[in-house]
């Protein structure tokens, strides 16, 4: 028997947007881990390490996240990890996000005005303290706008671990509509869905960027 969609075969999707939101969430804290030591590498002075994360960094962002995420799930078995596929899954956009918050980031970093760091080594400071107290915390105001806007992405990015058996939002959209047989209204509430999880974030950014244009 068909079904029909209504307010149960919604609270469905709602439960798949629950494991994209969670999803989303573990990928961009272990990827921003990622990327902050991708950040402090890439403007590091050693020459090696900043061939290395360049080279690193070039890696996902010149192939496709799909592709990412199929070597993750389908390359561990064969170097004998058996892993869970949501252990798979949050590898794979962890590694994404490292590598493109890195840059952002890195850019941040090279943003903040040398006499900055310059007075700061004149006061005597170490490199943690340079780094943690004067580098990052102006880097960060800096590099806001575009983490949000990349964090924005990535809630959507999360769309493609429905094709190796995740039951997240689009999942979950995919078997209602095998059900309910009514493509436009499932992927209409799961657009839907999306839309109201991405639209704080996109204000927030916009509002911010606005702020730090009009603090300049």
């Amino acid at each position: 028997m068909i079904r029909e969609f209504g307010f149960a075969e919604f609270l469905f999707i709602l439960e798949g947007a629950r494991w994209t939101v969670l999803l989303s969430l573990l990928a961009f804290t272990f990827g921003g881990a990622g990327g902050l030591a991708v950040a402090l590498a890439r403007t590091s002075k050693s020459k090696l390490l900043r061939r290395l994360m360049a080279t690193y960094i070039q890696i996902f962002q010149g192939t496709p996240l799909l592709i990412q995420l199929f070597f993750v799930y389908f390359g561990l078995p064969l170097l004998g990890l058996k892993v869970d596929v949501w252990i798979a899954v949050t590898v794979g956009l962890s590694l994404h996000t490292s590598a493109f918050l890195g840059e952002i980031w890195r850019g941040s970093i090279e943003a903040v005005a040398p006499g900055q760091t310059e007075a700061a080594r004149a006061l005597g400071l170490g490199y943690v303290s340079l780094v943690k107290d004067v580098v990052l915390p102006q880097a960060f105001r800096i590099g806001l706008p575009a983490t949000i806007g990349f964090l924005v992405n990535l809630v959507k990015g999360t769309a493609l671990t429905a094709l190796i058996g995740l039951t997240e939002l689009t999942r979950s959209g995919q078997l209602m509509s095998n059900i309910t047989f009514q493509p436009l209204q499932v992927y209409g509430a799961v657009g839907l869905v999306y839309f109201i999880i991405c639209l704080p974030l996109t204000y927030f950014s916009a509002t911010f960027e606005k702020r730090l244009n009009a603090n300049r």
